[in-house]
């Protein structure tokens, strides 16, 4: 008797089958050989949140006991041993294209090396850089009485090593000590060439510590040597209630997460027994051990294109963002502002479009106040600049640091000492909830009165992931939208009633309903015999209320597209259910970010852009924001976007109602969304 299906696919089982995706673009042979290794090493990265999130959450559940099953009909036991069986058969997917995809790269010219097989001048080479560079920041740290088992930090590379005295007979039990990989070094060490070769060679840092270690241990002799390699429970644990100084709570916490639950200990292929059953003891890890066959933490690999000059032809073509044509020849984005609204398109059309803006504002004498969200920011942010120099330039200054984005706390945490340091006024967001809205507001004096400007953004405010990541930002002086901003702001930092929003809607208050009238409206027009559909381009989609609703809808007549890049945990295609709505997810070049939804309203067509994915954290646990295009040619051109995503035909992957996922069928002429929207005239011509 076949088992039915659960109305919904498991949250954690789709995320796994997005990281499948990002896997297929390392096996695809179309796909550059050095961008080929990114995408391993993005692989190696997302497992790693993955593990150390949502896998080490469910252990948390088990540990208390928590028997219950979840709306897509798992309990936490099942679910934990489904997801270790799928994960290790992804990684040794993923191992098994590492060294294929190797293969091609020694037929270009670059290798990664054993060191046995070096020449005589090589390994004497080698030997010099571990004696100068790698031995000094190396320590031994020995396991005994005396000695008590080191802390192993959390994703960091180490060397378990077994020992015996010199002259002396093998004890049973060898002496053990490890041996931290240092993370300061590259871990591809470069080999030195023959005069004029074009081959361009590496070995890996810890082979060389390895050959080594003999120097380490006076005295000794190393029996055995080993990686492995800890993921520990990453999850902050707040007590933000009971905190008198938010930024000193998450200080103590992210303190706390060098000492997080062990989840995951891997371990290179052949390890010796004795070895593993004191890691195993000491850590407390019990069976949850991935062996590999191959280099632990692939993540190195993101590097690897870095060390290789020239090989053009090994990576995508650079794009060159172009400055939007709106804003081109003017001096004044304010004054072009006053006329109509501008649309920024990234990575396509470039950031310093907006950093511009933010100059002009931190510049202008008639601009009186700033205030902006930051979610997370780039390294070296001119933004961060520009508003320091505004408020240290007299201007009010507002700025709403998010401390609790996730693995980005310590950054955010130095931006907003920063900005403090320069004079603005620093909010450290609201207690139980994330700010996860992307918006700055702009106060003006002009002519005896004041305007807002406002950008609404469906990313981060973050110069470099501006060029990895699509994402759509809205720059309007529209009166309406600017009250909304202004009473947003004035809710995140003060005391206020509920705002009447007429454009915004925001999350957790009324968002979700306002996307359920949005839904409801366009099922009363498919119940009325009128065209009814409905797009939505997300990054996840994983409420059930919200799923539920989409399943009315459908069931109404409503046609329903959806472009969800990670998890999906509607089915779609399920006759008498979701038979009206088609999923696509696209993976390729640039992560997929931007969130927007269409409404064909009877005709009225109605776009949004939007900072939430339809996730419950995001809907009811996060200020989030949903704000409407009013420009109608800014809704021709987001429509454009989104037509052009769900016309592709060569990156598009299409789900199945059993939770799986093929290629997109090729039409007669391949389309490929994200190299068509280079060019700009695809999307900014209007429908």
């Amino acid at each position: 008797m076949t088992k039915q299906l659960s109305h919904y696919v498991n949250r954690d089982l789709s995320w796994i089958e997005f990281n499948r995706r990002v896997l297929s673009e390392a096996q695809d042979p179309e796909t550059p050989l050095l961008e080929r290794v990114k995408f391993l090493a993005i692989v190696s990265s997302n497992l790693d949140e993955f593990m150390s999130v949502r896998v080490a959450g469910i252990q948390d559940q088990i540990k208390a006991g928590y028997h219950k099953i979840d709306f897509t009909g798992y309990t936490p036991g099942g679910l934990w041993r489904r997801l270790l069986k799928h994960t290790s058969n992804m990684v040794a997917e993923q191992y098994k294209t590492y060294k294929e995809t190797l293969k091609g790269l020694e037929k270009e010219g670059i290798r990664i090396r054993r060191l046995q097989d070096l020449t005589v001048a090589q390994q004497s080479a080698m030997e010099i850089y571990f004696r100068e560079i790698v031995f000094p920041v190396l320590t031994p740290m020995a396991v005994d009485q005396s000695r008590p088992f080191p802390l192993v930090h959390t994703k960091e590379l180490y060397l378990a090593v077994l020992l015996n005295k010199e002259g002396e007979l093998p004890e049973e039990e060898p002496l053990f000590a490890i041996v931290q990989v240092p993370s300061i070094l590259h871990r591809l060490v470069q080999i030195p060439g023959k005069v004029n070769s074009k081959r361009i060679e590496f070995i890996l840092l810890e082979e060389l510590i390895e050959r080594h270690m003999n120097t380490l241990f006076n005295g000794y002799t190393p029996v055995a040597v080993h990686p492995f390699r800890l993921t520990r429970n990453a999850d902050l644990t707040l007590n933000e209630e009971g905190a008198e100084d938010l930024l000193e709570e998450i200080e103590k916490e992210l303190r706390k997460r060098r000492w997080g639950m062990p989840v995951r200990l891997e371990i290179a292929k052949g390890m010796n027994p004795y070895a593993l059953q004191m890691l195993q003891e000491e850590l407390e890890i019990g069976d949850n051990v991935i062996e590999i066959d191959g280099p632990l933490d692939l993540s190195f690999l993101m590097k690897l294109g870095g060390l290789v000059p020239g090989k053009d032809h090994l990576r995508y073509k650079k794009l060159e963002p172009v400055y939007p044509v709106e804003l081109d020849d003017t001096e004044d984005i304010f004054e072009v502002l006053r006329r109509r609204d501008v649309l920024l398109y990234h990575p396509y059309e470039s950031f310093e479009a907006f950093n511009d803006f933010i100059i002009q504002a931190a510049e202008d004498p008639d601009v009186l106040a700033i205030k902006i969200t930051l979610y997370r920011v780039s390294g070296d942010s001119k933004l961060v600049q520009a508003l320091t120099e505004a408020a240290e330039s007299g201007k009010q200054v507002t700025v709403i640091v998010e401390l609790k984005a996730r693995f980005d706390e310590e950054r955010n945490i130095a931006w907003a000492r920063q900005l403090e340091k320069a004079g603005c006024h620093v909010v450290y967001g609201l207690v139980g909830l994330k700010i996860h809205a992307k918006i700055m507001l702009v106060v003006r004096r002009e002519e005896g009165a004041l305007r807002r400007y406002v950008h609404v953004g469906t990313g981060n405010y973050n110069e470099s992931t501006s060029k990895l990541y699509t994402d759509i930002g809205l720059l309007t002086s529209h009166p309406v939208i600017g009250i909304d901003a202004s009473a947003l702001f004035n809710e995140v930092t003060g005391y206020s009633d509920p705002h009447e929003w007429k454009a915004f809607a925001v999350a957790p208050t009324n968002l979700m309903d306002r996307l359920f009238e949005l839904i409801d409206r366009e099922k009363e027009h498919a119940l009325a015999g009128r065209p009814a559909k409905m797009v939505a381009k997300l990054n996840s989609l994983s409420n059930q209320d919200m799923i539920d609703k989409l399943y009315e809808a459908s069931q109404a007549g409503v046609q329903i597209e959806l472009i969800i890049r990670g998890v999906c945990c509607l089915r779609p295609g399920v006759p008498g259910r979701s038979e009206n709505i088609r999923v696509i997810s696209i993976v390729d070049r640039f992560l997929e970010h931007s969130r927007l939804v269409y409404f064909h309203n009877g005709g009225e067509e109605e776009v949004y852009l939007s900072s939430a994915d339809w996730m419950t954290r995001n809907l009811t646990r996060r200020v989030e924001l949903l704000c409407p295009v009013l420009d109608g040619e800014l809704r021709h051109i987001m429509m454009n976007i989104l037509t052009l995503s769900l016309g592709d035909n060569t990156k598009a992957r299409e789900l199945q109602p059993n939770g799986t996922y093929v290629l997109a069928s090729k039409g007669s002429v391949p389309l490929r969304s994200q190299f068509e929207a280079m060019d700009t005239s695809k999307w900014k011509s209007l429908m």
